[in-house]
């Protein structure tokens, strides 16, 4: 099996395994078909890469040269940012807790927009400016009733998120004033974010007609930021709509909303990360040992819920395959377990696959979201290696840990 003329039985080779692999073709090519196909004559558009799905060094270089704004959801997020040289004004800072120490930083730093997310955090964020006597540009987070997951979504639900103010609340009414008050902080629209892995547009249709709704309080154009959510292929369960498709119909949505209501806007932000990364990312395993118990049969990998949590949290479900037998009669059903010492450490369970053998190589895919980025030491596990794959060249772009790492902080 190859990824981007790259042979996986290669990669083993020469990084090990666990190993998180990425297409970087593929990465590229998602985010232009999003570039290319959010926008409009109407109001200026942004792409923003939800860096929460996969925030490395060289992601970052790879949106910076692709052209898209980021979504940073902690300092840790921020700084890797920085440290490659990107653009702090690109950068849209979110989070429900920040503290004065990170919006400090932040602020320093020349962060482009600070996505407030409650009345405490906009009357800290006062004090902070005059202190710093720094102006900053804020949008505040609406909680837009509208709860989006997967297949269906309700319309009048999720209003107690811990994300967000409810427009209209007497928390958003207190925040018009301390805005209007303020001598640094500069007002320019609302975010709103309604879940993850959707794949019903109405969904989106309902909390951008919301938001366009709100305009007509002010008397300027506002920003509007939609969030993200799309979804992605991880099993045949899942229909996505492909991102371009994604994209043309909230630029169409915003425009007729726009033009129904008699308001002007003057930007549309999306924040995709998963629809970016997920499918472009693999995670390739040893498998070791095979057992079965009266009821099952197992399949054990080098890896495990360290380095894909999604399984335990969510019950996340993915495909997978053995290399060089993707063909080969898949007469087993079988459950993929990791070496962690938890009876919840499970990939998959209950999957078709060829009869295994100690070495034998398994690739899970879509693993790019959320698998580095949610990775864990718990067993004192290793973090594993990530590469990037593309035009048959491989580059280590984080490498595997050491057992000296793993311990260097420690007195």
């Amino acid at each position: 099996m190859k990824i981007s003329g790259v042979d996986v039985r290669e990669l083993k080779k020469e990084y090990g395994t666990p190993l998180y692999i990425y297409d970087a073709a593929m990465l590229k090519n998602n985010m232009r078909l999003y570039i290319n196909n959010f926008k409009s004559n109407q109001f200026e558009t942004e792409v923003l890469f939800a860096s929460k799905a996969f925030n490395v060094k060289e992601m970052v270089r790879i949106v910076d040269q692709e052209g898209l704004s980021l979504d940073c959801v902690s300092v840790g997020e921020f700084y890797t940012a920085l440290n490659v040289g990107y653009d702090p004004k690109k950068v849209y800072f979110h989070g429900n807790n920040k503290s004065p120490d990170e919006l400090r930083f932040i602020i320093m730093n020349n962060v482009g927009t600070i996505v407030v997310d409650n009345l405490m955090e906009l009357v800290a964020l006062d004090m902070i400016t005059k202190e710093l006597k720094k102006n900053v540009n804020i949008i505040i987070r609406l909680n837009v009733g509208v709860s989006a997951h997967t297949h269906k979504f309700i319309v009048t639900a999720h209003v107690d998120s811990k994300f967000g103010v409810a427009y209209k609340s007497d928390d958003y009414n207190t925040m018009l004033e301390v805005i209007n008050k303020s001598e640094y902080i500069n007002f320019l629209g609302f975010h709103s974010h309604i879940g993850s892995q959707i794949f019903d547009l109405k969904a989106f249709d309902a909390a951008l007609e919301k938001l366009i709704t709100y305009c007509k309080d002010f008397d300027k154009p506002l920003v509007l930021n939609i969030g993200g959510g799309f979804g992605v292929h991880y099993t045949d369960e899942d229909q996505p709509i492909p991102f371009d498709v994604v994209s043309k119909n909230l630029i169409e949505t915003c425009e007729n909303a726009l033009a129904k209501s008699n308001v002007k806007i003057k930007k549309l932000c999306i924040e995709p990360g998963r629809s970016i990364v997920g499918e472009a990312g693999y995670t390739l395993y040893t498998i070791g040992f095979t057992k079965k118990t009266p009821n099952k049969e197992y399949y054990f990998i080098d890896g495990g819920m360290t380095d894909n949590i999604r399984p335990a949290l969510y019950q996340a479900k993915y495909d997978c395959d053995i290399i060089d037998k993707e063909n080969d009669k898949k007469d087993h059903t079988v459950t993929i377990a990791g070496k962690c010492c938890e009876s919840g450490d499970l990939i998959i369970e209950d999957y078709k696959l060829p009869e295994a053998n100690p070495g034998d190589l398994l690739i899970t895919y879509t693993t790019g979201a959320y698998g580095y980025s949610m990775s864990s030491n718990y067993n004192k596990a290793l973090t594993p290696a990530v590469v990037f794959v593309e035009d048959g060249k491989s580059k280590l772009v984080v490498r595997r840990m050491t057992l000296d790492e793993l311990i260097e902080r420690e007195e």
